[in-house]
C-alpha cells in the first residue's frame, strides 16, 4: 500500500506520516474484514477496543523521555513535569500551555481548529469544487437520522474532518463561541481512523460512537457563522470522550449541557488515547475555508492514501489547535 503524506502548514513542506499499527490495520481491514467478518466485528467492538487500549496505553514506560521524543512531544509545552508522564496514557492525555503554545486569531468571526490534527475540507453541494458527498460519512447517519431539525439546518453545507494521530495532544477545544443548542451521543463501533481503514470502510465516521454538539454562534459574543455541529468520533482504542469544558486553562472542568455559552478556543473534551476524529459541519454559505488548506488538498507533490482511495486529489494539512481554519463568508 502506498505511503501516506500530508502538508506541514508552517513550512509548506510535504511530510510522510509514520502510521501506528499500519500492518495490523491492513490485516484487519483488508484480510479479516473480507475473510473473517465475525472476527472483524469483534475487533471493532467496545470490549476489544477497551482491551487494546489498556494493553497499549496503561503499562508503565521504561525510558519515558526517549518515548516522548520519539512521539514528537515537546516537553517545553507540557504543564506537568516529564517524570510524571510515566505511561503512554498519561502522555496522550497530557495538558499543555495552550495560550502560549497555540496562539489564536483575534478576529471574532474566525473559526479555529478544534485539535492538533490533519484536516480535509469539503462541501455537500454538487456545485462546489469541494464536493465530497458521502466519502467520509453518511450525512444523515452522522448527525442521527431521527434528528430532522438538524438535518434540515445543515443540508447543503460545508464540513471539515480533523484526524488526530496517536502522538497528538488529545484535548478538543471549542472551534467557535456560542450557545449550546443540543448535545447527544450516538452509539456505534470503534473503527480505526488510519487512512487505509477509512478508504476500506465506506463512511466509517458515521458508523463509530460519537458525540454531537450543536452550537448557535449567532448570539451576543458569538462567532457569527450560524449553527455549527461539532462531532467527536471515537476510534479503535478510544473508549470514551470525556466532556470537560473549562473557561480558563483546565480549571473547574464541567459537562457540556444545552443552554451553556462556550468561549472559543478553550478545552471542551478529552479523547482517551489512540487515534480519533473531529468533524465540523457548517450551514450553507456561512463560512469560507482558509485558502492554504483548500490549496494544499490538490498538491501533486504529496502521495495521499485518500487521493488513491477516492480517485481525486485529497491531501491533508497538519494544523494546530486554535489556528485559523475558516472565516465568515461575509468577511
Amino acid at each position: 500500500m502506498t505511503e501516506h503524506q500530508y502538508i506541514e502548514r508552517e513550512s509548506g513542506s510535504v511530510r510522510s506520516e509514520k502510521l501506528f499499527g499500519d500492518r495490523l490495520i491492513r490485516l484487519l481491514y483488508h484480510g479479516a474484514r473480507e475473510s473473517a467478518p465475525l472476527l472483524f466485528k469483534m475487533a471493532t467492538s467496545s470490549w476489544s477496543s477497551g482491551l487494546l487500549g489498556f494493553i497499549n496505553f496503561d503499562f508503565p514506560l521504561g525510558a519515558n523521555r526517549r518515548f516522548l521524543e520519539e512521539c514528537g512531544v515537546s516537553l517545553s509545552e507540557c504543564l506537568d513535569p516529564p517524570e510524571s508522564l510515566d505511561t503512554p496514557r498519561k502522555v496522550f492525555e497530557r495538558r499543555i500551555r495552550y495560550e502560549e503554545c497555540r496562539p489564536m486569531p483575534d478576529a471574532r468571526w474566525a473559526v479555529v481548529s478544534p485539535a492538533d490534527a490533519r484536516v480535509l475540507v469539503g462541501s455537500f453541494r454538487d456545485t462546489s469544487t469541494l464536493f465530497l458527498k458521502e466519502k467520509f460519512f453518511d450525512f444523515e447517519e452522522l448527525l442521527g437520522r431521527d434528528k430532522r431539525q438538524w438535518l434540515g439546518e445543515f443540508t447543503g453545507g460545508d464540513f471539515a474532518v480533523f484526524r488526530l494521530t496517536p502522538d497528538k495532544y488529545h484535548y478538543n477545544h471549542t472551534p467557535v463561541a456560542g450557545t449550546v443548542r443540543d448535545i447527544y451521543e450516538i452509539e456505534g463501533d470503534f473503527h480505526s481512523c488510519n487512512p487505509g481503514a477509512v478508504v476500506a470502510v465506506a463512511t466509517p465516521f458515521s458508523k463509530n460512537r460519537r458525540v454531537v454538539t450543536v452550537i448557535d454562534t449567532d448570539v451576543p459574543g458569538g462567532t457569527g457563522v450560524g449553527l455549527v455541529a461539532m462531532i467527536e468520533v471515537v476510534a479503535l482504542m478510544i473508549g470514551q470522550i470525556v466532556q470537560c469544558y473549562s473557561d480558563q486553562g483546565y480549571e473547574d472542568p464541567r459537562p457540556v449541557v444545552p443552554g451553556m455559552f462556550l468561549r472559543r478556543g478553550v478545552p471542551k473534551s478529552l479523547y482517551r488515547p489512540g487515534s480519533s476524529t473531529d468533524v465540523l459541519i457548517f450551514q450553507r454559505n456561512r463560512i469560507r475555508f482558509a485558502d492554504d488548506i483548500v490549496r494544499n488538498m490538490y498538491d501533486s507533490r504529496a502521495a495521499s492514501r485518500f487521493s488513491h482511495g477516492f480517485g481525486r486529489p485529497l491531501v491533508e494539512t497538519d494544523v494546530k489547535v486554535r489556528s485559523l481554519v475558516a472565516v465568515t463568508a461575509a468577511s
